[in-house]
């Protein structure tokens, strides 16, 4: 893939070279601002021909399944045909990155598709959608996946004892942002809207005091707010925030704030909203103590336990006697399935060709299928297709 640079805030080509041999679908961009991503700024991106710009750190082989913004991510090809373009202009304030009359490797009948995404400094994101020849839900995911819509992600590292020099990394998304298909036609734009995040406090009172739809914490020792889910995941349990953040008490106003009998605090639950897309996000009411407990009120506590100790005993007796019947039938059941599985064990050793010994015999663990993994010569460099059912994490190994 060749890059034809202009002058600083020009427009940016990325060129096919004849004889494309995937192994070079995407091309890594530095950005000329902070562009802010669920909370964090990002300074570089990767644009992929296939439709979407990935916004992870790693490149790795799934670029696809996490980290992205997709304004359509398909298996496009702009090897296909000498008037199809992707095509990037950074002014400073704003990213614009087009696909411009790209076909389908698979099925390059279908005609071609121009649409872009623009990524602002504020952290907006619009999708604008010139071309659309088909409906969306109408083209084939069984060589690269079709996405539309947002995704974000955190690794965490492992290294691998049994091999020095190599470590494991483990992508865990943690949020997804879907966008309807259907709704994807010819002249269409969809503009998202960032919406607040722990990570923007820099304090620990307006962070533990937030009401922003998320369960923010203060870690002292990171002197970060988070609510444990972003792509620092692996720093704040490493620091053992988790456990500090549990208080959700600012060290400065601990003995200096006096805070009346007999109240409670609770988080209100809110609701996160896109302009296309509406999330809910619940937060769990945590309730602080208000005082400390008095010398009276630890007396009265102690009291009516000794009162209701004596009311106990009958019932306490009754259920001793239940448990230890219960005890000795299980007992008994426990050996008969043991006997009984010495004896079939014995009677398939003496009666090999028996029907029970076959049956064992046929679905021995060597006979399972293995499951074998081969990449078609159709697919691009940068992603293996995904299963039906993807999960939230996989795994990456790689050398220090």
């Amino acid at each position: 893939m060749g890059q034809d640079s202009l002058e600083p805030g020009g427009f940016t080509d990325l060129l096919l070279e004849d004889g494309h041999d995937n192994t070079t679908d995407i091309e890594r961009v530095n950005l000329s601002f902070d562009f802010p991503f669920y909370g964090h700024f990002l300074r570089e991106i990767t644009v992929a021909t296939g439709g979407f710009i990935y916004t992870g750190e790693v490149v790795h082989r799934m670029l696809t399944a996490t980290q992205y913004i997709a304004p359509l991510m398909a298996n496009f090809d702009p090897s296909v045909s000498r008037n199809s373009t992707v095509r990037y202009f950074d002014n400073g304030t704003a990213l614009v990155v087009q696909w411009d009359h790209v076909h389908l490797q698979d099925n390059y009948s279908l005609g071609s598709f121009t649409f872009q995404a623009t990524l602002l400094n504020d952290g907006r994101i619009i999708f604008g959608y010139k071309e659309i020849p088909v409906s969306v839900t109408q083209i084939s995911s069984a060589n690269h996946p079709v996405k539309v819509g947002l995704s974000d992600a955190f690794v965490v590292v492992h290294r691998i004892q049994q091999i020095p020099n190599v470590r494991r990394r483990t992508i865990y998304e943690y949020h997804r942002v879907e966008l309807q298909m259907s709704k994807i036609t010819n002249l269409s734009a969809v503009e998202m809207i960032p919406l607040p995040t722990c990570l923007q406090f820099n304090s620990c009172g307006p962070c533990v005091t937030a009401q922003i739809g998320f369960n923010c914490s203060w870690c002292n020792k990171l002197q970060r707010c988070s609510s444990g889910f972003d792509r620092h995941r692996q720093d704040w349990v490493d620091s053992g925030c988790p456990e500090e953040s549990k208080d959700k008490i600012c060290e400065k106003n601990i003995g200096t704030t006096e805070i009346p009998p007999h109240t409670t605090t609770a988080m209100q639950q809110t609701t996160t909203k896109f302009r296309v897309l509406t999330t809910t996000r619940g937060s769990t009411a945590s309730h602080l103590p208000t005082s400390l407990p008095t010398e009276d009120d630890t007396k009265i506590a102690l009291h009516l336990k000794d009162n209701g100790a004596s009311t106990d005993d009958s019932a306490a007796e009754k259920k001793g006697g239940t448990l230890h019947a219960g005890l000795i039938v299980g007992i008994l059941i426990l050996v008969l399935i043991v006997a009984a599985a010495i004896l079939v064990t014995a009677y398939m050793y003496h009666h090999p060709t028996s029907a029970a010994s076959l049956f064992f015999i046929e679905r021995r663990p060597s006979r399972w299928p293995a499951m074998k993994f081969r990449r078609g010569s159709g697919h691009p460099a940068y992603a293996e297709v995904e299963p039906v059912g993807e999960k939230e994490g996989f795994i990456v190994s790689e050398q220090c």
